[in-house]
């Protein structure tokens, strides 16, 4: 695991500005019996943004995860944990975000996590404000696509999200927003 890996997976445990210290993935202490392991939502629309998150899963290690996506067949990618499928929606089509606000609401209630990772798109965008008001740990890591700039929902998420991180270390520089590494 590179060292961007690494602090991925760092800020995917919720580590780093005052936050607990906890075991790098890999050299996880299996939980106490009885224990629960801390939940994890983690989310992010089909394709790349998909591919990149599943990237990512060693970082979740000793966590109970939860996925959500917007495809009902990615369910099948991620057998053995429990899976959500969401409409997709777009900037171009804000009436298209009601109903995926209404799901992330209930997601929200049902799982009751303590960290919300996901690899940006505008369909976690409700995901990522509603976890902010429950109390949720988020973190959003914008698309390694977006070499330039930040996206558009990567520059609202810069505002709710506890972390906002680029993938490109310019980007990062410009947007006043750090960059840990690439996924890819």
């Amino acid at each position: 695991m590179g060292a961007g890996s690494i602090a991925l997976a760092r800020a995917a445990r919720g580590r780093g500005e005052g936050g607990p210290s906890r075991p790098v993935p890999g050299k996880t202490a299996p939980a106490p019996s009885g224990a629960r392991r801390p939940r994890l939502l983690a989310g992010a629309s089909g394709g790349g943004h998909w591919v990149e998150l599943r990237r990512l899963r060693a970082a979740f290690e000793g966590f109970d995860v939860a996925y959500v996506s917007t495809f009902e067949s990615y369910a099948e990618v991620v057998a053995g944990h429990r899976y959500y499928a969401v409409p997709d929606a777009s900037r171009f089509s804000l009436k298209g975000f009601a109903p995926i606000f209404a799901r992330a609401l209930v997601v929200m209630i049902r799982e009751r996590p303590a960290a919300f990772i996901t690899t940006g798109s505008a369909p976690m965008l409700p995901f990522l404000l509603i976890a902010r008001l429950f109390g949720v740990r988020t973190l959003w890591i914008d698309s390694i696509a977006n070499a330039e700039h930040l996206s558009t929902s990567g520059r609202i998420a810069k505002r709710l999200a506890h972390r906002c991180l680029a993938q490109w270390p310019e980007v990062g520089a410009q947007e006043d927003i750090e960059c840990w590494g690439r996924i890819v």
